[in-house]
């Protein structure tokens, strides 16, 4: 517990010992600033009567104790305690503090079970509750936050609390704070709440709603101009004031951005999803509601009211029909002709008019229909993601919940039974993670992932391509791929290694003697047999390998022309021509990327502050582009990811190619294509998996022989 300013940081958190250890020490210490407070008071009383002598005399000291001072102005309602708490346990145990020495609190931080005990805050010293100031999809990192939900705001919102939406910087990057509120509304906060959950709401809970918070007479100037919505997907600003005074010089501003994005998003019905999650206690059940098998006994399903349709053709996202502006305002009102067929998992028909399909059902005799309204929704392609230990970890600060991570032969003394070995990431898969089926039913229907690594995270073994749905690895369709490419790194961080001697053990491996299983690996990788993904952010590190890439096909002739992928990438830009040149992909991950260590340092900000983003300085150079994410919890927004990533394009990246960005270039890029076009379709009600207003209803799975609705 430390003083800040005028605010005093509390965190309400078990790191050791026991609860009752942690509640007692918070007494201990409002009791010692409580003893303070009452000798002040006293102090003052007997002063201000003239009685001097009874506090000894002229010579008297005020009774005071710098450790304790912060809490004694606690305790008088001078200082704001903002309260980083997240268990309802714990909740319990601040509110009944509060009431014991009577002080408030402002806003309880993180607080991801808050929204399970909304009376309890209400029970506070003074029946003023607290503001709840939390996150819109992060969660499950640890055992506090398993419990959390994308439909806390609203539940909040529901119950009379305040919301304020948060960044926790760096673990959410503060540039895009907007994009929390803009979650939280998609998920149900009210639209004049989401906006107040940045502005508002924060400033009084800061003690500043005073000067800022408002556009009001007398309020300080701190203003933003909006190329869109400030509630839709990827607006920018065009213009910010401090104090009256223009900020950007020579804005970068995005051209042809869709007229949708001028209005607030229409968001989907989630009453149903957040009465579950409150009924569940934080864990409502993710599987489908409904499971039918698609194969071999005939059943069709048809979706209808179908406003567009995304296929997979020749390792790429196409567009087969898309209604236009017209036709689009007819579907939204119910009255979208579009239908698409399917059986045996195969896509049979599909047709914008709809005539045609109708025709093609009246041809199929005795089958059993399945009909679905997609409301003016749309059919894709599922995405894929990767980047994180998806599949390997449920919790990721819960140790026992995890896969491990490899022993790295650079930094960390390897069992002599482990020498030339690699280690598979298949053979250690988790399903039915949390994470994992929140991404399924987002419409990340598969996930590449490869083990988690140690130390220098030089080697860390082979990635595997499975499906976030499954139920477990023997289940039909589980596992896609066992294995699809060898995963290094090479950084400027890795404890005591140089980078100059990593690059150098990598080039021992590419031209050396190739031993036991991990000389098996990279001789497939020399044969063109699977790609060398290399987690690099450096540009001057990417340049030393396109070197090594040139010095291993000189030696072994154009036959062995290496598949190299660079993973992370934040520097990838300032080298875009030479890794276009060098034929070497590129997996952006996360997509927009933040400096969080020095060799990160030269990102390419995009607009307002560039015109370019650093996967459009990519594609001007043909160097194939995908997206990843940085933790777990993240795979579910791949989808606004992509979307985001075409608008910040202006019209570089159509909607097709941003959903080949999350799937079928990182399935080309990490070693996980799959034969011909079978695949996983995800339909979307209200809209496209790009936008803000379509909500997932199911996956067509041609792989699993399967439709899941949800």
């Amino acid at each position: 517990m430390f003083s800040s300013g005028v605010v005093v940081l509390a965190r309400s958190q078990v790191y050791s010992g026991t609860r009752m250890d942690n509640i007692w020490s918070f007494r201990q210490g409002y009791e010692t600033a409580r003893k303070i407070k009452v000798q002040q008071d006293d102090f003052c009383s007997t002063a201000l009567s003239g009685d001097w002598e009874t506090i000894g005399g002229s010579s008297a000291k005020f009774p005071e104790d710098l450790q304790w001072e912060a809490l004694v102005d606690v305790l008088r309602g001078r200082v704001k305690i903002q309260n980083h708490c997240y268990e309802a346990v714990d909740l319990d145990g601040i509110i009944r503090l509060t009431n014991e020495f009577g002080f408030k609190i402002a806003a309880f931080h993180h607080a991801h079970e808050t929204y399970l005990v909304p009376e309890l805050l209400k029970k506070m010293f003074g029946g003023e509750p607290p503001a709840i100031a939390l996150f819109s999809t992060a969660g499950r990192y640890k055992r506090e936050a398993y419990r959390g939900s994308e439909f806390a705001p609203k539940i909040l919102a529901e119950n009379g609390l305040a919301v304020v939406m948060k960044s926790d910087h760096p673990v959410l990057d503060s540039r895009y704070l907007l994009h929390e509120a803009q979650q939280a509304h998609y998920f149900g906060l009210p639209e004049n709440l989401a906006m107040a959950s940045v502005t508002t709401t924060p400033a009084k809970v800061m003690g500043q709603d005073h000067r800022i918070g408002y556009v009001k007479e007398g309020y300080d100037a701190d203003l933003v101009i909006w190329d869109s919505h400030p509630l839709s997907l990827g607006a920018t600003p065009k213009q910010v004031f401090i104090d009256g005074i223009a900020q950007l010089e020579h804005p970068h501003l995005i051209s042809d951005k869709p007229l949708s994005t001028q209005k607030v998003p229409e968001t989907p019905d989630w009453e149903e999803e957040a009465r579950e999650a409150v009924k569940w206690d934080g864990l409502p059940p993710l599987e489908p509601k409904e499971t039918f098998r698609t194969g071999g006994d005939g059943q069709v399903v048809m979706f209808v009211n179908v406003e567009s349709m995304y296929k997979k053709n020749a390792g790429r996202i196409v567009k087969v029909f898309e209604a236009d502006e017209v036709e689009k305002s007819l579907e939204r009102t119910g009255k979208a002709r579009g239908v698409v067929l399917v059986q045996d998992g195969e896509v049979i028909c599909s047709d914008l008019i709809g005539e045609k399909c109708v025709k093609k059902l009246d041809r199929l005799k005795e089958v059993e229909v399945k009909v679905i309204d997609l409301e003016g929704g749309s059919l894709s392609p599922g995405l894929v993601s990767y980047g994180s230990s998806l599949g390997l970890t449920h919790i990721a600060m819960e140790q026992s919940t995890n896969d491990g991570k490899v022993v790295d032969p650079l930094t960390g003394k390897l069992p002599s039974i482990l020498e030339e070995t690699v280690v598979r990431a298949v053979d250690g898969l988790l399903f039915e993670s949390r994470n994992a089926l929140l991404a399924y039913r987002s419409g990340v229907t598969s996930a590449i992932t490869a083990p988690v690594s140690s130390g220098s995270g030089f080697i860390s073994g082979l990635s595997t391509a499975f499906c976030t749905g499954a139920p477990h690895a023997l289940s039909e369709g589980a596992v896609l791929k066992q294995v699809t490419a060898l995963h290094m790194g090479v950084s400027m961080s890795a404890s005591g290694v140089s980078v100059g001697t990593q690059v150098g053990v990598l080039r021992k491996l590419l031209l050396g003697e190739k031993k036991g299983e991990l000389g098996k690996a990279i001789q497939r990788v020399l044969n063109g047999e699977i790609p060398l993904v290399v987690s690099v952010d450096s540009a001057d590190i990417m340049t030393s390998l396109i070197r090594l890439k040139k010095e291993v096909e000189d030696a072994f002739g154009e036959e062995k022309r290496i598949k190299m992928t660079f993973d992370k990438a934040a520097e990838a830009h300032l080298v875009a021509k030479e890794i276009g040149e060098a034929g070497v992909g590129v997996v952006m991950s996360p997509a927009r990327a933040f400096p969080r260590v020095w060799e990160q340092r030269r990102i390419l900000a995009g607009p307002p502050l560039t015109q370019d983003t650093a996967i459009t300085e990519l594609l001007k150079h043909n160097v194939t582009v995908g997206i990843g994410v940085y933790d777990t919890w993240e795979a579910r927004n791949t989808r606004f990811d992509a979307a985001w990533a075409s608008l910040d394009s202006s019209g570089l990246i159509s909607k097709a190619d941003a959903l080949s960005l999350a799937s079928t270039n990182l399935e080309k890029l990490l070693g996980a294509e799959g034969e011909g076009e079978n695949t996983d379709w995800v339909a979307t009600r209200g809209g496209s998996l790009l936008e803000y207003e379509a909500k997932v209803v199911g996956v067509v799975s041609s792989r699993r022989g399967v439709v899941d609705l949800f």
